[in-house]
């Protein structure tokens, strides 16, 4: 068996593909810059997609999969989609709004997998907070 579809087999009987396709881009990137490489990646063979709501890319990641499903390449439930929640809403009154504000983004109905992002809380209203290299880092 090919690597991309090679899986490994969770705990509650789901299979995951070991090999994924990470959608994360520096700022410098176009946001919509992911819509295009998503589906490549699709096209490619690459059945485990991983986004995050910090990457601020969602809607294209899930028009992508929504494309690559219409158009036939692939089912939803061939796809393993893994998201993210941010430092900021750990807190568990907040956990189903932040995965439900990225399903909206998606525009799918659920992820495969829900992690959490940085092992880090935030104080809610910290918002999305990125780390630049130091100076004396850049070499």
């Amino acid at each position: 068996m090919d690597s991309k579809h090679q899986c490994v087999k969770l705990n509650d009987g789901h299979f995951m593909p070991v090999l994924g396709f990470g959608t994360y881009a520096t700022a410098e990137v176009p946001k919509n810059k992911a819509l295009e490489a998503t589906k490549l990646a699709i096209e490619a063979g690459f059945h485990h997609i991983d986004s995050a709501h910090l990457y601020n890319n969602e809607e294209y990641v899930g028009l992508a999969i929504r494309s690559k499903i219409a158009d036939g390449t692939v089912k939803r439930e061939d796809i393993f989609y893994t998201s993210k929640l941010w430092c900021n809403s750990h807190r568990p009154e907040f956990v189903r709004p932040a995965l439900e504000r990225s399903l909206k983004n998606l525009q799918l109905h659920y992820v495969d997998l829900y992690l959490i992002h940085f092992p880090v809380s935030l104080k809610e209203d910290t918002g999305i907070i990125t780390w630049k290299k130091s100076p004396k880092h850049n070499s």
